[in-house]
């Protein structure tokens, strides 16, 4: 029986396949290199975020005690807790996920308190509604893929394992 020919159309077709395949694993080599520096980048730009708002709430305490008794409804704390509470885990918190130390932990802490934040809201303006839907992301990223090549677990983690 004779083979079917391939059909005319059919043949430049997998001349460019056969092109492309080189190309995309350039590209795929590349990504790979952007991985680090963009975990990174995303880890940095989340942190600071919820750093600044950490300083700015210990620049004026009372102000901050004020918004969380009449602004922020945290619930089942009492205002005096809660103010502590999102205080510390806006300091605290980025300062370990900059550094990718306990990298998932620090961007699931993270998440809680930005939760936290946008519920307690009894009103929230889309844009604030949607940058905290964008920090949620990033965290995410780095609950599921962990901090990155560059960051201090990658260097830590194999030397406790050992």
């Amino acid at each position: 029986m004779d083979q079917p020919k391939v059909t005319t159309m059919s043949q430049p077709l997998a001349r460019l396949f056969d092109q492309a395949l080189p190309l995309l694993a350039v590209a795929q080599k590349a990504l790979t290199q952007l991985q680090a520096p963009a975990t990174l980048a995303a880890r940095f730009f989340v942190g600071m975020a919820f750093f600044r708002s950490g300083l700015t709430k210990i620049a004026d305490w009372d102000t901050t005690l004020a918004l969380f008794a009449d602004e922020y409804h945290v619930p089942l704390l009492p205002t005096h807790v809660a103010a502590v509470a999102g205080t510390f885990g806006e300091l605290f918190f980025p300062v370990l996920l900059v550094l990718g130390l306990c990298g998932r932990f620090s961007a699931l802490s993270l998440s809680v308190v930005n939760i936290v934040a946008v519920l307690s809201l009894s009103e929230i303006a889309p844009a604030a509604l949607q940058q905290h839907q964008f920090w949620g992301a990033l965290l995410v990223g780095v609950i599921l893929w962990g901090p990155g090549k560059w960051s201090v677990d990658a260097w830590w983690w194999p030397k406790v394992a050992r």
